[in-house]
């Protein structure tokens, strides 16, 4: 059972998933507003947030990045923006996963799954500190330093970083970061792994072309290696 903040206006929708939800075994709070939301995060802290785009008072990928300055409560974000740089956006703004509507009350309740059981693994099953070269991870924390410097990652940045880390010198495949990372092995998705990848070299201050850490193995996968 968890607590989830359901954040949607549209009250045919946010009927049936409290319905859904409900019989699922969740409790659910539903706001129709980002600014109501954003209150009971701060005071409830739910342990997931669905947060539809299309709110009245704030639009939902502002909503998205104002609950990141509070909160690391994972973050599904419901929309009917299909485009692949929307979805992209949404990532990079915080979200820990999306769904596209229309959508089926399975579906919602597999994608809650995968984000709670990611969200909820156990702290004791991981090392305190992960240190490659000139980076410290430290997963308990949520915390990366590079170089002496604090890195701000996104959730998802994080955890694709620290799995390569804890496999320093193997080829990990797109397929099995999908597998293992997101919990998911949807066909076509292998794409979302080169974003994230792309954007951790940014912030590790490197390029595919020159990289310190994550080498890619063409057709394979990604590698991390400490730097000479």
């Amino acid at each position: 059972m968890a607590l989830i903040l359901l954040v949607e206006d549209d009250r045919y929708i946010t009927a049936a998933l409290v319905r859904a939800l409900g019989d699922a075994g969740h409790v659910v709070r539903p706001v129709g507003q980002a600014g109501a939301a954003l209150k009971i995060l701060t005071e409830d802290q739910p342990d997931l947030v669905i947060l539809d785009l299309g709110l009245p008072d704030i639009d939902g990928a502002d909503a998205l990045r104002m609950m990141r300055q509070v909160s690391a409560v994972p973050v599904i974000v419901a929309t009917a923006r299909r485009s692949e740089q929307n979805i992209i956006t949404l990532l990079e703004a915080g979200a820990d996963d999306y769904v596209t509507k229309p959508f089926s009350a399975g579906h919602i309740l597999a994608r809650i799954s995968a984000v709670l059981r990611r969200a909820r693994t156990a702290p004791e099953a991981t090392p305190s500190v992960i240190t490659v070269g000139g980076l410290e991870i430290s997963p308990r924390q949520r915390q990366v330093i590079l170089d002496g410097a604090p890195l701000q990652l996104t959730r998802r940045e994080f955890d694709v970083l620290t799995y390569l880390a804890e496999r320093v010198g193997e080829v990990v495949s797109r397929r099995e970061l999908l597998a293992e990372v997101w919990d998911q092995a949807r066909v076509g998705e292998e794409q979302t792994i080169d974003v994230h990848i792309s954007w951790l070299r940014r912030k590790l201050g490197e390029t595919a072309a020159a990289p310190r850490y994550l080498h890619t193995v063409r057709g394979v996968g990604v590698m991390m290696v400490v730097p000479k």
